[in-house]
């Protein structure tokens, strides 16, 4: 072959190489992080303050994961009310859980299914003494 057949070779990769990476990239999701991204936005005042609220605490909750499991530990001597733990997965919305909990142990334990594996954030949201409290940590199942 001569040196222009390989150009030609050459310049047919390369428009296959291209045409493959636009249809990779035009099937790819790219959603916003929330549906409702805009409203959220506007109310974030409130949880700028649940923020606050939860740096003032001395004991503030740990949430761990041990064997695929989630575990919450709490303040002993707090009583919570209206506490919901909302597992976010950035990389697909379908993988999100949210789970209220309804008993006043200081220690939490919820088993997940296997198939949800990644990083998610936990997102810790409760209610003390006409207080609202926001804590959020990343996780790895």
């Amino acid at each position: 072959m001569n040196i222009g057949k390989w150009i030609v070779v050459a310049f047919v990769l390369f428009a296959a190489f291209i045409t493959t990476l636009v249809i990779i990239c035009v099937r790819q999701d790219v959603s916003l992080v929330s549906k409702n991204y805009y409203e959220e936005e506007l109310a974030y005042q409130d949880q700028i303050q649940r923020i606050n609220n939860t740096d003032a605490l001395i004991q503030k909750p740990a949430i761990t994961v041990v064997d695929h499991a989630v575990r919450i530990e709490f303040n002993p001597a707090s009583r919570r009310d209206n506490v919901v733990l909302t597992l976010f997965c950035p990389a697909d919305e379908n993988m999100d859980r949210r789970i209220h909990i309804t008993s006043d142990e200081p220690v939490q334990i919820f088993s997940l299914d296997e198939r949800l594996r990644g990083m998610y954030r936990a997102k810790l949201h409760w209610k003390e003494d006409d207080k609202e409290y926001y804590w959020e940590e990343v996780i790895f199942l």
